[in-house]
């Protein structure tokens, strides 16, 4: 559907493999340069979309500094963005004392509160930037000319993936559902995302268990295609934002603002979601149209600040799965979740945000030089106008019939079944629904573009 624009898109590969970004020679966090000038570090994963409000696209909008200059109390403000490609470093750093306020996912956001108590350098998770409830964040993908088609086919296969991440909790929760033991049934390769990516491309690994935006990534660049769509889970992941404690009691106007900030990115992401992937594709060299896969009106992260009772109930749940990998011991996520200071960042309408529920699931068109998507009722619809379309789409997505993940069209595994023609994930999701309605079978895309015209 992309035409020649993916041989375009390949490389952009060599601008998403970059590791660890280099820590600025600032060195110091919360500390007045001079009497008057406050230096803040913020850590952050550019490439992860799922904490864009609260990083890249936070950045690009200039929100925090505004927010910092809008204090008045006597103080320059001067932001240090340090990039990282994991949450890992991010907690060696604030635990550190080296950064104030940093972003990832639920899982080592755990381990934040883990280490940051182990070294008496408390954290607290004040906000929440994307969130998925049924776990879709997280995808494991193959080679395009893999034969495995469902997590089964993992078992005695090597698996890379980032320990201690929530990719690498939902590698484990999904192998021990399929009755595979995660520590003995795989070969599990602990690896950056970039360096798994290259691994899977090279036959190194038969399978990559990531975050976003890798899944989605080398999907769209023909380079991998999904095994198991975290959804199957039905457990919510989300990636959220952590202070040090000491930070956030010595400088809680800072954080505030943070918030408030982060709360202002938000807010554009929903309104302009086209412009927001844009903007986010600009800065991290990912395109445009994998960013929205994740970020869009419809896309597999909702974006909302507010701590929700099922987030904070699915990161106790997290805990025992972390307990059991030896990463870490008990953890009270009680005392680790904090949200007095968004509450306070966000006013009256935080109350309302706490219960708001995700956008519906929806197929949507990307045409080349608009500046919205279209969305329709169903896939069947979708593939109907992209029919008549086909050399003016930039992007097309079909939610997953079973659950709701969006995906790339020409990606998709698609089923016919009478007259519906339904889009899934992966191979097994869309076998699942072929042995539950008898009739039913999987076409090609390009026969489901016919059945649809």
């Amino acid at each position: 559907m992309r035409g020649t624009t993916a041989t375009k898109r390949t490389a952009v590969t060599a601008s998403t493999v970059a590791l660890l970004l280099p820590l600025s020679a600032c060195g110091g966090s919360a500390e007045a340069g001079s009497d008057s000038t406050v230096t803040v570090t913020v850590g952050y994963q550019s490439k992860t979309i799922n904490t864009v409000t609260a990083g890249t696209l936070l950045r690009s909008l200039g929100s925090f500094e505004k927010q910092l200059n809008s204090l008045h109390d006597g103080h320059a403000y001067k932001v240090d963005w340090q990039d990282y490609a994991t949450g890992a470093p991010i907690t060696a750093q604030m635990t550190a004392g080296k950064v104030d306020i940093g972003s990832m996912g639920d899982f080592p956001l755990l381990l934040n509160a883990a280490r940051g108590k182990q070294l008496g350098r408390g954290t607290r998770l004040v906000s929440v930037t994307g969130y998925n409830l049924r776990g879709g964040l997280n995808t494991v993908v193959t080679a395009p000319g893999s034969t495995l088609t469902s997590l089964h086919d993992l078992k005695g296969k090597k698996v890379s993936t980032s320990v201690g991440s929530a990719a690498d909790g939902t590698l484990v929760r999904a192998l021990q559902r399929a009755g595979i033991d995660p520590d003995e049934g795989i070969s599990k390769l602990n690896q950056q995302p970039a360096v798994g990516a290259s691994a899977l491309s090279s036959g190194g690994v038969d399978a990559l268990s990531q975050f976003v935006a890798w899944p989605g990534l080398l999907a769209y660049l023909g380079k991998a295609k999904a095994l198991y769509d975290g959804a199957q889970l039905n457990l919510p992941t989300f990636h959220g934002v952590t202070a040090r404690e000491d930070f956030a009691k010595q400088h809680p106007a800072v954080l505030e603002a943070f918030l408030k900030a982060q709360a202002e990115a938000t807010d554009y992401l929903n309104v302009h979601p086209v412009a927001a992937a844009e903007k986010v594709a600009k800065a991290t060299g990912l395109p445009a149209e994998v960013v929205y896969l994740y970020s869009g009106a419809h896309g597999i992260a909702t974006f909302d600040p507010a701590v929700k009772p099922q987030l904070v109930s699915a990161l106790k749940q997290d805990v025992s799965v972390l307990k059991a990998a030896k990463l870490t011991g008990d953890i009270d996520v009680d005392s680790f979740v904090d949200d007095q200071y968004v509450k306070k960042a966000l006013g009256a309408p935080y109350a309302k945000r706490l219960i708001a529920t995700p956008a519906p699931a929806a197929s949507e068109v990307w045409a080349k030089g608009s500046e919205k998507t279209v969305s329709f009722k169903s896939a069947k619809e979708l593939l109907t106008y992209a029919v008549g379309h086909q050399d003016g789409i930039r992007a097309a997505y079909v939610p997953d019939a079973t659950t709701g993940t969006l995906w790339f069209a020409d990606k998709a595994v698609w089923v016919a079944d009478g007259n519906q023609l339904l889009p899934f994930v992966t191979p097994a999701t869309a076998q699942a629904y072929i042995t539950a309605h008898g009739g039913a079978r999987t076409v090609s895309y390009r026969e489901a573009l016919e059945r649809a015209s």
